[in-house]
Protein backbone atom coordinates (compact mmCIF):
# COMPACT_ATOMS: atom_id res chain seq x y z
CA UNK A 1 0.00 0.00 0.00
CA UNK A 2 1.41 3.74 -1.29
CA UNK A 3 2.05 5.76 1.89
CA UNK A 4 1.04 9.39 0.70
CA UNK A 5 2.60 12.69 1.91
CA UNK A 6 -0.51 13.24 4.32
CA UNK A 7 0.10 10.11 6.08
CA UNK A 8 3.35 10.76 6.87
CA UNK A 9 2.99 13.53 8.08
CA UNK A 10 0.56 12.54 10.19
CA UNK A 11 2.33 9.42 11.34
CA UNK A 12 5.57 11.78 11.88
CA UNK A 13 3.22 14.40 14.84
CA UNK A 14 1.76 10.85 16.24
CA UNK A 15 5.95 9.69 16.97
CA UNK A 16 6.79 13.25 17.84
CA UNK A 17 3.19 13.09 20.03
CA UNK A 18 4.15 10.28 21.65
CA UNK A 19 7.84 11.32 22.11
CA UNK A 20 7.09 14.41 24.08
CA UNK A 21 4.18 12.27 26.62
CA UNK A 22 6.99 9.70 27.35
CA UNK A 23 9.49 12.45 28.14
CA UNK A 24 7.47 15.00 30.30
CA UNK A 25 8.87 15.08 33.31
CA UNK A 26 7.24 12.77 36.78
CA UNK A 27 8.17 13.13 40.35
CA UNK A 28 9.96 9.79 41.41
CA UNK A 29 8.13 8.97 44.86
CA UNK A 30 9.52 7.06 47.39
CA UNK A 31 6.80 5.69 49.89
CA UNK A 32 7.49 3.70 53.09
CA UNK A 33 5.43 1.06 51.21
CA UNK A 34 6.08 1.04 47.46
CA UNK A 35 2.98 1.35 45.81
CA UNK A 36 1.53 3.02 48.87
CA UNK A 37 0.69 5.95 50.84
CA UNK A 38 1.00 5.70 54.31
CA UNK A 39 -1.16 8.55 56.25
CA UNK A 40 -0.97 9.33 60.04
CA UNK A 41 -4.24 10.45 61.20
CA UNK A 42 -6.49 11.03 64.64
CA UNK A 43 -10.17 10.69 63.19
CA UNK A 44 -10.92 13.90 64.86
CA UNK A 45 -13.76 15.56 61.78
CA UNK A 46 -13.93 17.50 59.45
CA UNK A 47 -10.64 17.15 59.26
CA UNK A 48 -9.68 13.13 58.44
CA UNK A 49 -11.23 10.30 58.71
CA UNK A 50 -11.55 6.54 56.64
CA UNK A 51 -15.22 5.36 55.35
CA UNK A 52 -15.81 2.78 52.29
CA UNK A 53 -11.77 2.81 51.63
CA UNK A 54 -11.32 5.97 51.28
CA UNK A 55 -10.16 8.79 53.44
CA UNK A 56 -13.11 11.68 54.23
CA UNK A 57 -12.90 14.82 55.80
CA UNK A 58 -11.45 17.76 54.70
CA UNK A 59 -7.78 16.61 54.65
CA UNK A 60 -8.79 13.18 53.84
CA UNK A 61 -10.44 14.40 50.69
CA UNK A 62 -7.30 15.95 49.58
CA UNK A 63 -4.82 13.37 50.32
CA UNK A 64 -7.59 10.74 48.78
CA UNK A 65 -7.37 12.89 45.33
CA UNK A 66 -3.82 13.58 45.61
CA UNK A 67 -2.81 9.40 46.13
CA UNK A 68 -4.73 9.08 43.03
CA UNK A 69 -3.24 11.46 40.82
CA UNK A 70 0.22 10.00 42.03
CA UNK A 71 -0.55 6.23 41.45
CA UNK A 72 -0.69 5.54 45.22
CA UNK A 73 -2.99 3.43 47.18
CA UNK A 74 -3.96 4.65 50.79
CA UNK A 75 -3.12 3.10 53.56
CA UNK A 76 -4.74 4.26 56.67
CA UNK A 77 -2.64 4.68 59.74
CA UNK A 78 -5.26 5.79 62.76
CA UNK A 79 -3.72 6.64 65.85
CA UNK A 80 -3.74 9.88 68.60
CA UNK A 81 -2.49 13.04 67.85
CA UNK A 82 0.76 12.66 69.87
CA UNK A 83 1.89 9.60 68.33
CA UNK A 84 1.27 11.47 64.71
CA UNK A 85 4.83 13.89 64.34
CA UNK A 86 6.89 10.79 65.57
CA UNK A 87 5.56 8.47 63.18
CA UNK A 88 6.86 10.92 60.58
CA UNK A 89 9.89 11.56 62.06
CA UNK A 90 10.88 7.46 62.63
CA UNK A 91 9.47 6.89 58.84
CA UNK A 92 6.79 4.52 59.99
CA UNK A 93 4.48 6.29 57.62
CA UNK A 94 4.83 8.63 54.59
CA UNK A 95 2.20 11.79 56.05
CA UNK A 96 0.26 13.05 59.07
CA UNK A 97 -2.76 14.80 58.14
CA UNK A 98 -5.24 16.41 60.77
CA UNK A 99 -5.32 20.16 60.79
CA UNK A 100 -2.51 20.63 62.10
CA UNK A 101 -0.85 24.00 61.66
CA UNK A 102 2.09 24.89 60.31
CA UNK A 103 4.62 26.56 63.01
CA UNK A 104 8.49 27.45 62.93
CA UNK A 105 8.63 24.72 65.41
CA UNK A 106 7.57 22.03 63.19
CA UNK A 107 8.87 23.36 60.28
CA UNK A 108 12.74 22.31 61.92
CA UNK A 109 11.47 19.02 62.58
CA UNK A 110 9.21 18.13 59.71
CA UNK A 111 8.66 18.73 55.94
CA UNK A 112 5.78 20.86 55.45
CA UNK A 113 3.58 21.26 52.73
CA UNK A 114 1.91 24.50 51.10
CA UNK A 115 -0.90 25.19 53.33
CA UNK A 116 -4.71 23.40 52.34
CA UNK A 117 -6.73 26.01 53.65
CA UNK A 118 -5.95 29.02 56.72
CA UNK A 119 -7.81 29.80 60.03
CA UNK A 120 -7.91 32.02 62.97
CA UNK A 121 -8.17 30.26 66.35
CA UNK A 122 -10.88 31.31 68.61
CA UNK A 123 -13.29 30.56 72.24
CA UNK A 124 -15.80 27.99 72.34
CA UNK A 125 -18.12 28.87 74.78
CA UNK A 126 -21.59 28.88 76.17
CA UNK A 127 -24.12 31.09 74.74
CA UNK A 128 -24.49 33.25 77.78
CA UNK A 129 -20.64 34.65 76.80
CA UNK A 130 -19.74 36.64 73.88
CA UNK A 131 -15.73 35.80 74.67
CA UNK A 132 -13.66 36.85 71.68
CA UNK A 133 -10.54 38.39 72.92
CA UNK A 134 -7.36 37.75 74.76
CA UNK A 135 -8.34 39.93 77.87
CA UNK A 136 -11.69 38.03 77.95
CA UNK A 137 -9.77 35.10 79.20
CA UNK A 138 -8.01 36.50 81.89
CA UNK A 139 -8.99 34.29 85.18
CA UNK A 140 -10.83 31.87 83.55
CA UNK A 141 -10.31 28.27 83.46
CA UNK A 142 -10.06 27.53 79.55
CA UNK A 143 -9.57 23.74 77.65
CA UNK A 144 -7.53 22.67 75.21
CA UNK A 145 -6.03 19.29 74.04
CA UNK A 146 -2.55 18.08 74.64
CA UNK A 147 0.52 18.81 72.04
CA UNK A 148 -1.20 22.08 70.81
CA UNK A 149 1.24 24.42 69.60
CA UNK A 150 -0.23 27.92 71.07
CA UNK A 151 -0.43 26.03 74.72
CA UNK A 152 2.33 28.62 76.22
CA UNK A 153 0.78 31.22 75.08
CA UNK A 154 -2.31 30.26 76.89
CA UNK A 155 0.30 29.83 79.96
CA UNK A 156 0.90 33.46 79.52
CA UNK A 157 -2.51 35.11 79.48
CA UNK A 158 -2.98 36.86 83.03
CA UNK A 159 -4.73 34.37 85.51
CA UNK A 160 -5.51 31.83 83.34
CA UNK A 161 -6.26 28.53 84.07
CA UNK A 162 -5.03 25.86 81.62
CA UNK A 163 -7.20 22.51 81.73
CA UNK A 164 -5.32 19.82 79.43
CA UNK A 165 -7.34 16.88 77.17
CA UNK A 166 -6.82 14.50 75.27
CA UNK A 167 -9.36 14.78 72.96
CA UNK A 168 -11.31 17.79 71.73
CA UNK A 169 -14.65 15.57 72.80
CA UNK A 170 -13.60 15.18 76.41
CA UNK A 171 -12.88 19.13 76.66
CA UNK A 172 -16.42 19.96 75.24
CA UNK A 173 -18.11 18.00 77.91
CA UNK A 174 -16.27 19.37 80.74
CA UNK A 175 -17.33 22.64 79.12
CA UNK A 176 -20.99 21.99 78.67
CA UNK A 177 -21.11 20.60 82.37
CA UNK A 178 -19.58 23.62 83.57
CA UNK A 179 -16.21 22.32 84.66
CA UNK A 180 -14.43 24.77 82.53
CA UNK A 181 -15.34 28.39 80.86
CA UNK A 182 -14.04 27.72 77.37
CA UNK A 183 -12.45 25.84 75.28
CA UNK A 184 -9.83 26.62 72.26
CA UNK A 185 -9.50 23.80 69.98
CA UNK A 186 -9.41 23.18 66.48
CA UNK A 187 -10.97 25.51 64.48
CA UNK A 188 -12.45 23.30 61.91
CA UNK A 189 -13.03 20.88 64.37
CA UNK A 190 -14.94 22.95 66.66
CA UNK A 191 -16.92 24.54 64.01
CA UNK A 192 -18.13 21.23 62.68
CA UNK A 193 -18.99 19.52 65.63
CA UNK A 194 -20.93 22.62 66.72
CA UNK A 195 -23.16 23.29 63.40
CA UNK A 196 -24.07 19.55 64.04
CA UNK A 197 -25.13 19.81 68.00
CA UNK A 198 -27.68 22.50 68.48
CA UNK A 199 -28.32 21.53 71.72
CA UNK A 200 -25.43 22.65 73.33
CA UNK A 201 -25.77 25.76 72.78
CA UNK A 202 -22.20 26.56 72.45
CA UNK A 203 -20.50 28.67 69.83
CA UNK A 204 -17.31 29.69 68.40
CA UNK A 205 -16.29 33.28 68.24
CA UNK A 206 -12.48 34.07 66.40
CA UNK A 207 -10.15 35.75 68.10
CA UNK A 208 -10.77 40.07 66.96
CA UNK A 209 -6.81 40.14 68.55
CA UNK A 210 -3.87 40.69 66.33
CA UNK A 211 -1.57 40.68 69.06
CA UNK A 212 2.56 40.03 67.90
CA UNK A 213 3.12 38.95 71.13
CA UNK A 214 0.62 35.81 70.77
CA UNK A 215 1.12 34.74 67.00
CA UNK A 216 -0.20 31.32 67.28
CA UNK A 217 -3.16 32.30 69.27
CA UNK A 218 -4.45 35.63 67.10
CA UNK A 219 -2.50 35.02 64.17
CA UNK A 220 -3.41 34.08 60.60
CA UNK A 221 -2.81 30.37 60.79
CA UNK A 222 -2.18 27.64 57.80
CA UNK A 223 -3.19 23.99 57.94
CA UNK A 224 -0.74 21.62 56.63
CA UNK A 225 0.55 18.50 55.83
CA UNK A 226 3.68 16.77 57.69
CA UNK A 227 6.33 14.70 56.07
CA UNK A 228 9.86 13.07 56.45
CA UNK A 229 12.56 15.54 56.54
CA UNK A 230 14.98 13.15 54.29
CA UNK A 231 11.90 12.95 51.17
CA UNK A 232 11.98 16.08 49.56
CA UNK A 233 10.47 14.57 46.54
CA UNK A 234 7.26 13.36 48.09
CA UNK A 235 7.02 17.00 49.33
CA UNK A 236 7.46 17.99 45.89
CA UNK A 237 5.03 15.89 44.45
CA UNK A 238 2.23 16.21 46.96
CA UNK A 239 2.75 20.29 46.87
CA UNK A 240 2.39 20.06 43.03
CA UNK A 241 -0.96 18.74 43.08
CA UNK A 242 -1.63 20.87 46.41
CA UNK A 243 -0.78 23.83 43.77
CA UNK A 244 -3.64 22.56 40.98
CA UNK A 245 -6.42 21.95 43.46
CA UNK A 246 -6.30 25.95 44.61
CA UNK A 247 -6.21 26.93 40.76
CA UNK A 248 -9.21 25.20 40.16
CA UNK A 249 -10.96 25.80 43.48
CA UNK A 250 -11.22 22.72 44.82
CA UNK A 251 -10.38 23.55 48.36
CA UNK A 252 -13.89 25.57 48.37
CA UNK A 253 -15.64 22.80 46.57
CA UNK A 254 -14.36 20.16 49.67
CA UNK A 255 -14.68 22.53 52.26
CA UNK A 256 -18.64 23.19 51.76
CA UNK A 257 -19.10 19.53 52.16
CA UNK A 258 -17.65 20.12 56.15
CA UNK A 259 -19.19 23.41 56.76
CA UNK A 260 -16.25 25.27 56.03
CA UNK A 261 -17.71 28.07 53.76
CA UNK A 262 -16.45 31.48 55.50
CA UNK A 263 -13.63 33.60 53.24
CA UNK A 264 -11.40 33.10 55.78
CA UNK A 265 -10.92 29.30 54.99
CA UNK A 266 -9.61 30.15 51.60
CA UNK A 267 -8.49 33.71 51.03
CA UNK A 268 -5.01 34.36 53.06
CA UNK A 269 -5.11 37.86 54.64
CA UNK A 270 -1.91 39.56 56.76
CA UNK A 271 2.15 38.82 56.45
CA UNK A 272 3.45 35.27 56.11
CA UNK A 273 5.45 34.02 58.85
CA UNK A 274 6.62 30.92 57.02
CA UNK A 275 8.89 33.59 54.75
CA UNK A 276 12.79 32.82 55.10
CA UNK A 277 11.52 30.02 56.99
CA UNK A 278 10.79 27.02 55.46
CA UNK A 279 9.97 29.36 52.07
CA UNK A 280 11.89 31.72 49.73
CA UNK A 281 10.97 35.72 50.10
CA UNK A 282 9.63 35.84 47.26
CA UNK A 283 6.79 32.91 47.73
CA UNK A 284 3.17 33.80 47.92
CA UNK A 285 0.18 32.14 49.33
CA UNK A 286 -1.95 30.60 47.37
CA UNK A 287 -5.52 31.27 47.99
CA UNK A 288 -9.40 31.03 46.16
CA UNK A 289 -11.91 33.54 45.04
Amino acid sequence: MKITRNQRRANLCAVLLATLLGAAPAFAVDTVEPGSFTIAFSGDMPGTGYQDSKMVGYDGEILQQIADKLGLKVKPALMEWSGTIASVQARRVDVMAGTMGWTAQRAKIMNLSDPIHYFKNGITQTDKTDWHSLKDLQGKKVGTITGFSFIPEMRRIDGLQVSLYDTSDAAVRDLIAGRIDAVIGDPPVMQYALSRNPQWHLHFSAFTDNDPDFPLLTGLGQVVFGFNKDNPQLLAAVNQQIDAMWKTCQMRDIGARYGLTQDVWFKPQGSDPRLDVDRPAGWALPGCQ
